[in-house]
């Protein structure tokens, strides 16, 4: 996740530094073609190069009040009228900060600097300048903000279709109506629980929403439901324990997250192991969100032992897509044959 970040703030420096350095070459220039045969003053070279290492002072601190002030979240009718009135006072603090440098290298003069049309002429220009700024920064962060969207519906879209292919594919067909039927004769009761508990996974599977998050409560019904169906083919081979925190029922989870590692702990876990094991599903909610804890009987090796599982990858994209660095996702080896699988997710109520 801190990858994404990385990259992301590293490409903003790269267009602010290319974007201001260009900024004072084209000022350069237009400076050494009016000059003319009169030469050019050094000092007006400088006094350009500083300029425009202010005006990247001046964006990036600009751009540091936009992300406080959650302008990016604000609508247009509400953002323009913030932005015009920003750009020139941005302007103005410019225009006040060119004359320290313009002092020492001789190019101030007090009647022209205070000119009251001269400084809203200069105020003005700035302005343009830094609206045109905010133009292409907030161009750019939509842009930004709409692939991430088209990226996490893809991945929603993905995950779908690989829970459908899991759970839709013959064999597991086969093998859930093979333990129904044994049912039938030797437990009635119990062959009615399973067909529904199959009813509901592919329920769930055929008509879940195409959206962010779901409710806790919708995901663990899925996760029992699986379990339960599971639980008759791999019979006392398989044992379940949960231990949710009451607070959990508030959180709104990306769907088919935890159902997901939990039928990965089965597949690569328990059906691997001829004694078979335990899936231990708890919750803890604390003051930074909500933590998912999934223990499986197995050993996890180097990510190995999972990487063929049932979206793993595709969970983690879909973390980095809705929460940034603020998720965390980690699967460890614990004592006594244990693979611990932790989510760690933020505060996003229903």
């Amino acid at each position: 996740m801190r990858v994404m970040v990385i990259n992301k703030q590293r490409w903003y420096w790269i267009m602010q530094l290319s974007g201001w350095a260009l900024f004072a070459a084209l000022q350069i220039v237009a400076t050494i073609l009016a000059s003319g045969k009169a030469g050019v003053h050094t000092e007006r070279i400088i006094f350009l190069t500083y300029e425009s290492l202010f005006c990247l002072l001046v964006s990036h601190m600009f751009r540091n009040a936009i992300i406080k002030w959650k302008w990016l979240n604000l609508g247009f009718q509400k953002l323009i009228p913030r932005v015009l009135a920003s750009v020139f006072v941005l302007g103005a603090i410019m225009y006040l900060l060119r004359i320290p440098v313009s002092l020492p290298l001789g190019l101030f003069k007090r009647e022209v600097a205070f000119d009251p049309f001269t400084f809203f002429s200069g105020m003005f220009f700035y302005a343009i300048i830094f609206f045109l700024w905010s133009t292409l920064y907030f161009i750019y962060t939509y842009v930004e903000r709409y692939n991430t969207s088209l990226r996490y519906e893809a991945s929603v879209k993905e995950i779908e279709l690989l829970n459908l292919k899991s759970q839709l594919n013959p064999h597991f067909i086969f093998n859930a109506l093979n333990s129904i039927r044994a049912l039938v004769d030797e437990n009635p009761q119990k062959s009615k629980q399973a067909i529904n508990q199959l009813s509901s996974i592919l329920r769930s599977s055929l008509t879940m929403e195409k959206r962010g998050l779901t409710r806790f409560d919708d995901e663990m019904k899925m996760v029992h439901a699986y379990l339960g169906l599971e639980g008759i083919r791999f019979e006392e081979r398989l044992q379940t324990k949960f231990d949710i925190h009451p607070d959990s029922h508030d959180f709104m989870v990306p769907p088919l997250m935890i159902q997901t590692l939990v039928e990965n702990g089965v597949k690569h876990g328990i059906s691997k192991l001829t004694k078979g094991g335990v899936i231990d599903v708890s919750t803890k909610v604390d003051e930074n969100g909500l933590k998912v804890f999934i223990r499986n009987s197995g050993h996890y090796v180097n990510g190995h032992a999972l990487s063929e599982g049932l979206g793993l990858s595709n969970t983690i994209q879909r973390l980095k897509l809705l929460y940034g660095e603020n998720a965390h996702f980690k699967i460890t080896n614990e004592k006594d044959n244990f693979v611990l699988t932790e989510i760690h997710l933020p505060y996003s109520r229903k």
